[in-house]
């Protein structure tokens, strides 16, 4: 996430300044910028990923009035500053506070640290009464290596959720429960599915429910998939291969299919009766039928 130096020079914020309670309402502005960062969801702002936030919530979490924080998000809503989607708190245009480049410049000036102190590393004697020094240096290396490492982590960790933003998109569409992040155990099953099948087969699947009322609650108990739920192995299949498809559709598809059987047989029976016969006869055959037609 990142603030930057002209912050105050955009419109909105300048709106801001100009309200009665400005300096709360740009606190809080700040603080559900860093909340949205530590969630690290896409901009969405949560306890867990099962109880969004409430104003409650947020007035007792930010240390404010109620009052204020109901102008804040009232504020915010009419600037277009932060959406709701499902009850859920999402700051608008969430790409525009990712420091991504900054990323990159931290991770360059942990690599150039890393090369310098390797190189002053080499110029230090090797003799036993260097031992403290070299050990004290060996320490300050794997510092400065697990702060790489940690670096790789989060460039892995950004890398993976990009390729499956477009599942979640995909299941967003279906305006079901509304998926906002892929973590943990979701992940491990959602990655083993697209192991076994592929990525392109995942998003068939989840776009094989929208043809199933089933799926989506016209049922006895009133149950709805959930995405949980379809990332199982066993469901998963059955979605992909098409089992929970209204019938309305299948029938459509097993007509089209035995018309065109039909029509092949028809072609088939044709050549097998008239295989039977050669041209002259054939020829003969014809003329006898126009014969007893006139």
């Amino acid at each position: 996430m990142k603030i930057t130096t002209t912050m105050f020079e955009d419109e909105k914020i300048d709106f801001i300044e100009s309200l009665p309670e400005a300096d709360a309402i740009l606190v809080i502005w700040v603080k559900l910028l860093t909340q949205a960062g530590k969630c690290n969801t896409n901009g969405f702002i949560f306890l867990t990923e099962n109880i969004p936030y409430t104003e409650e919530m947020l007035a007792h979490k930010f240390r404010r009035s109620l009052n204020t924080v109901r102008l804040a998000l009232s504020t915010f809503k009419n600037l277009g500053m932060i959406e709701m989607e499902d009850g859920y708190l999402k700051i608008a245009n969430w790409e525009k506070h990712q420091n991504v480049e900054g990323l990159d410049k931290i991770r360059e000036q942990t690599r150039n640290r890393v090369a310098k102190h390797r190189e002053k590393q080499k110029l230090l004697p090797s003799n036993v009464t260097c031992n403290v020094t070299v050990t004290e240096g060996n320490a300050t290396d794997k510092e400065l290596d697990k702060e790489l490492d940690k670096d790789k982590n989060i460039a892995t960790k950004v890398a993976c959720s990009s390729k499956l933003q477009p599942v979640m998109e995909a299941w967003n569409k279906l305006n079901l429960s509304k998926l906002i992040s892929i973590k943990g155990n979701r992940e491990k099953m959602l990655r083993a599915r697209i192991k076994d099948y592929s990525l392109e087969k995942v998003i068939l699947a989840i776009e094989n429910i929208e043809g199933s009322a089933f799926l989506k609650g016209q049922n006895d108990r009133g149950w709805i998939i959930t995405f949980d739920w379809l990332i199982k192995p066993n469901n998963f299949v059955k979605v992909l291969e098409g089992n929970y498809k209204d019938k309305e559709i299948k029938n459509n598809a097993n007509s089209n299919k035995s018309k065109q059987q039909s029509k092949n047989n028809g072609f088939h029976n044709f050549e097998s009766r008239t295989g039977k016969y050669t041209k002259e006869e054939l020829e003969e055959k014809l003329k006898q039928k126009i014969s007893i037609g006139g």
